[in-house]
């Protein structure tokens, strides 16, 4: 019987993961599967026919760390979903400009190397908005993430100008679908789309990440959101195992805008869709078959 590990993180505490769902799906195809914190020590991953990153959300504390497991898997042979070159890619937010460059419609966002209280009306005119999002380079579940309001008059959060003196971050202009309509995402395995759900944050709020109150709902994807998603997974140089991409609708109405394409440890939200574990299951096995 095969075996896969999927990969998660030391201390679930505070998170929702339901990546179980996969298991009874994935032991019809004849799998054996078991989580293992990316962290574990002495692990031999040669026992293991493939292994899958999931929910790794702890990687941010140390992703030098992360990359030399991911690594150190792929080096003893093991085959890796999503693939290292992948992750490397993916894991600096940079990729966004990539996506941009070859014809991805991308949230327009700005890229500084560190950030300076003085220069902040600056980062409002280049940006074009009253109203401003600023982000890790490297990071995930909104953390670290501040909205910034022109209004206020210069007056900062002190987190952020400590969290950002010595570290790269990006901005861009606040999306107010997020609050008034909601993020949509859409999963695909094996580059085919699987099931889409809509997110939209909690009363005063602008996160719409479940762990911060957000309120998630299956939807059907109409025709427009269907189309550009497709766009975003067309641009990459191969077909990942799983992606999750999500969009908001542009700022002036025409289109949607893309915020993330993410390849490395997205929630799948497997639980939202009848069908989506076992579709799951199946782009795997069928992965692994065809490296055999």
């Amino acid at each position: 019987m095969p075996r896969c590990a999927f990969l998660t993180l030391e201390d679930s505490t505070g998170f929702v993961i339901d990546d179980e769902l996969a298991y009874p799906a994935l032991a019809a195809l004849g799998w054996q599967v078991e989580a293992v914190s990316w962290r574990t020590r002495s692990c031999d991953w040669r026992v293991y026919d493939a292994v899958v990153i999931r929910s790794t959300w702890d990687y941010i504390d140390d992703p030098g760390a992360f990359l030399t497991v991911l690594s150190e898997i792929e080096g003893a042979g093991i085959l890796l979903f999503n693939p290292l070159d992948l992750v490397r890619w993916n894991i600096r937010k940079t990729y966004l400009r990539d996506l941009a460059q070859r014809g991805v419609p991308v949230v327009p966002t700005i890229w500084n190397e560190r950030f300076i209280p003085r220069e902040l009306p600056g980062l409002f005119e280049r940006v074009g908005s009253g109203q401003i999002v600023i982000k890790p380079v490297i990071g995930l579940n909104a953390r670290a993430v501040f909205r910034v309001n022109a209004r206020d008059g210069g007056q900062l959060p002190s987190e952020l100008s400590a969290h950002y003196a010595e570290r790269e971050f990006m901005v861009q202009p606040f999306l107010s679908d997020v609050i008034t309509e909601g993020e949509f995402s859409l999963f695909y395995f094996n580059g085919r789309l699987s099931h889409a759900i809509l997110k939209t944050p909690k009363a005063h709020d602008f996160r719409v990440q479940e762990e911060h109150g957000g309120v998630l709902r299956r939807i059907e994807t109409e025709s427009d959101l269907r189309a550009v998603g497709d766009i975003a997974l067309r641009a990459l140089d191969s077909v990942p195992l799983y992606a999750r991409a999500d969009f908001v609708r542009a700022n002036d109405s025409h289109g949607f805008w893309l915020m993330e394409l993410e390849l490395i440890e997205p929630s799948l939200y497997l639980r939202m869709e009848p069908g989506a574990p076992e579709r799951f299951a199946q782009a795997l096995h069928e992965r692994v078959s065809s490296a055999a």
